[in-house]
């Protein structure tokens, strides 16, 4: 079946914003209106399409990143069918995983706000996510009918807090309670929402009498930012003339795509307002696939290579998700970014160098499928039959192998001690967390060494706890979780040699490696540098890469309380070699000896992972929530109002933070929030420091 809807007219979009903005419930109401859905689905009442967890539904929150496609013609029919694919993505960070591959494969984004919050603490993580993928967005200012909704206030935070351009190209009628419809800047029309038809319905009217000079203020400013990019209307708009509504949108639409502006609806998802012109908006002013550059990449020689959204191009894909199905096994998302690929046709995983046969290709529709022939560039699709494929692999024609930039996510920085409850769980539990470490980068699995526990790692308490959650509900396995435990770190504070000589006589061959090296302080937040300074040949060639790798091996396992070390540049200097003894494994010990020399010389320190807290409170908790703040180590670094609350931003040591939410709710009778992410290591305090250390080495 050939393609049924032109590259040009596919938009593929993120929805994303804070925890509570109302992302999951917007996303619903374009389901219904682009006719995908016949009865909304709603947040609270746990039956919203994309939350399709368990768990999402029962906590109503978005953790993994639903697909989906939709169909759009405009509000009016005004367009030829648009093909619209969704990836609704989650609003708390521990999910910072779902979010980040999320945003790698979207062509543009959604930003979603709450009209009473404005700009939050994730939101301002998410666009920093999505600035650093250059994807250009679109803002929808939501719940417009909440007591405290101030459209402008959150165009200037948007201004202020997140550094954008917000283009306001509609203005609301009324907020609050009397919130009824909006006023297109672009056509100079109100559209004003009649009856309970579920926003159905509107009547197209003249803009109000009451907003005519805030209509004429906006509009000027908008028709300004049109002009002011593009020379030919800015001869128009100088010499007096009206600019047409195709003009205005052109010129929004090439600086939405080029990241100059950002165009601002508003609307509330839940009242069913807006929503139809928010569609307009992403056909309006987001890039098709073929809108944005050549994806980049390089090909197995190293040497640079693109890939146009073309489907006469050579196929390339990113394998951006993989999840265990209970049907079908394990499925893998791709974004089609080039060409085209049948079912039962041959891929290469260009990351891994493993040619495999495609099985069977699924449209996904949150957790419902449909079986296709055939995906073409710029589609979103599901795979089943690729085996070992990981997050971010690249898959490409065997005929024409490139590899995609990889993803980056962030290391784990809590841990907790898991163990099966009964003997019956204990293989189980075993498969079952590979399987999710699988389906999750930030999430680790790995066993303690010395105490022989399993241990899992990951973003946050919560982030943890769905983990547990789902290994009794999806791979009925039960088990015992201990404390929760920090992901601490060391370095070290100032410059030192070490030497490692490995010499080992038997009968016959020896063993022999000997390395010389330099360590110092790394300052510009990268965790590691290895430099080859060896001259004269003292040490061969081959022998280089073993010294790096028992480096890096000792460097897992500190010398101060065996924490994994960060931040250190390595310079292996000198050594010597013997022409019969001499082997890979010898140096390796070399180097790992090397480096535990030289780490206890140059003041090795421990670190520990820092939140950004956010708490917000009413007034007159204030003085408790400091108080406990700062017993927990905390560093207040902004205080200011937002409505009737406090909004304090203070920096915690995680360690300090168990339990908090407990604390927190006693100390204000429920009344306070608070949201938090990780920020960045710092040196613990000694007297703490000696407390972790004598802890850890107690029970070594």
């Amino acid at each position: 079946m050939p393609r049924t809807v032109p590259l040009e007219r596919t938009r593929n979009i993120g929805i994303m914003a804070h925890i509570d903005a109302g992302k999951t419930t917007t996303t619903e109401r374009i389901l219904y209106y682009t006719g995908v859905n016949y009865k909304m689905g709603e947040v609270h009442e746990g039956t919203a399409t994309m939350d399709w967890m368990e768990q999402e539904q029962e906590r109503g929150i978005t953790i993994t990143s639903a697909a989906t496609t939709c169909f759009w013609q405009g509000s009016f029919n005004q367009y030829p069918p648009h093909r619209i694919n969704i990836i609704d993505t989650p609003g708390h960070v521990d999910f910072t995983a779902e979010v980040e591959r999320s945003l790698r494969v979207l062509d543009g984004a959604v930003a979603v706000f709450s009209a009473v919050e404005g700009v939050e603490p994730q939101s301002e993580t998410v666009w920093r996510q999505a600035d650093r993928y250059r994807v250009p967005r679109i803002a929808f200012v939501n719940k417009m009918d909440r007591v405290g909704a101030d459209f402008f206030a959150v165009v200037e935070q948007i201004r202020n807090k997140l550094r954008a351009n917000p283009v306001p190209v509609q203005i609301p009628v009324g907020s609050e309670e009397s919130f009824v419809g909006v006023v297109d800047l672009i056509t100079g029309q109100a559209y004003l929402y009649t009856g309970d038809e579920l926003g159905a319905h509107y009547d197209v009217v003249p803009v109000p009498k009451e907003l005519e000079e805030l209509y004429r203020f906006w509009r000027e400013k908008l028709v300004e930012v049109a002009a002011e990019h593009d020379e030919a209307l800015l001869d128009k708009y100088l010499g007096g003339e009206e600019l047409t509504a195709e003009e205005i949108r052109a010129s929004l639409r090439a600086q939405t795509v080029a990241h100059k502006i950002v165009p601002v609806v508003c609307g509330s998802a839940f009242r069913n307002k807006g929503v139809q012109m928010l569609l307009d908006a992403v056909v309006d002013y987001l890039p098709s696939p073929v809108d944005i550059p050549p994806i980049e990449g390089h090909n197995l020689e190293g040497n640079p290579e693109t890939r146009p959204a073309d489907d006469n191009a050579p196929f390339a894909a990113l394998a951006f998700k993989i999840m265990s199905d209970p049907f079908v096994g394990q499925l893998t998302y791709l974004r089609v970014y080039s060409g085209h690929l049948f079912s039962g046709d041959q891929v290469l995983n260009a990351s891994r160098g493993n040619v495999e046969r495609i099985g069977r290709l699924l449209k996904m529709h949150a957790n419902k499928r449909e079986e296709i022939k055939e995906v073409w560039a710029g589609d979103i699709c599901a795979v089943v039959g690729l085996r070992n494929v990981a997050t971010g692999d690249t898959i490409c024609d065997p005929k024409a192998p490139i590899v995609l930039e990889a993803m980056q996510f962030p290391e784990p920085v809590i841990a907790v001690a898991i163990e099966p409850a009964s003997r019956a769980d204990q293989d189980k539990l075993g498969y079952a967390l590979q399987k999710l470490a699988q389906e999750d980068p930030t999430f680790r699995v790995h066993t303690d060494p010395e105490s022989g526990q399993t241990i899992i790692s990951g973003m946050g308490e919560l982030h943890l706890e769905i983990i547990v959650d789902r290994l009794v509900r999806e791979f009925k396995v039960q088990a015992k979780v201990g404390r929760p435990q920090v992901a601490y770190r060391e370095t070290i504070t100032q410059e030192a040699q070490g030497e490692g000589r490995f010499v080992r006589q038997t009968g016959g061959r020896g063993q022999y490696g000997h390395a010389k090296i330099r360590i110092w302080p790394l300052t510009d937040g990268r965790d590691y540098e290895f430099r080859n300074d060896v001259v004269g040949g003292v040490i061969p060639k081959e022998f280089i890469k073993p010294v790096d790798q028992g480096i890096r091996e000792a460097m897992q396992r500190g010398v101060l309380a065996g924490y994994p070390m960060i931040g250190v540049g390595v310079s292996l200097y000198d050594g010597s070699y013997h022409e019969v003894d001499s082997s890979e494994i010898a140096f390796k010990v070399a180097g790992s000896m090397a480096f535990q020399d030289a780490a206890a010389k140059a003041k090795p320190v421990l670190l520990e992972p820092v939140m950004e807290v956010e708490v917000v409170t009413p007034e007159e908790y204030m003085g408790d929530v400091l108080g406990d703040l700062n017993s927990r180590r905390g560093k207040v670094t902004h205080m200011e109002r937002r409505q009737n609350a406090q909004v304090i931003t203070a920096f915690v040591p995680l360690a300090e933070m168990f339990g908090y939410a407990t604390q927190l709710r006693s100390m204000t009778q429920g009344r306070a929030t608070y949201s938090m992410q990780f920020d960045h290591y710092e040196e613990v305090p000694k007297s703490v420091a000696e407390e972790i250390v004598a802890r850890v080495r107690g029970k070594a």
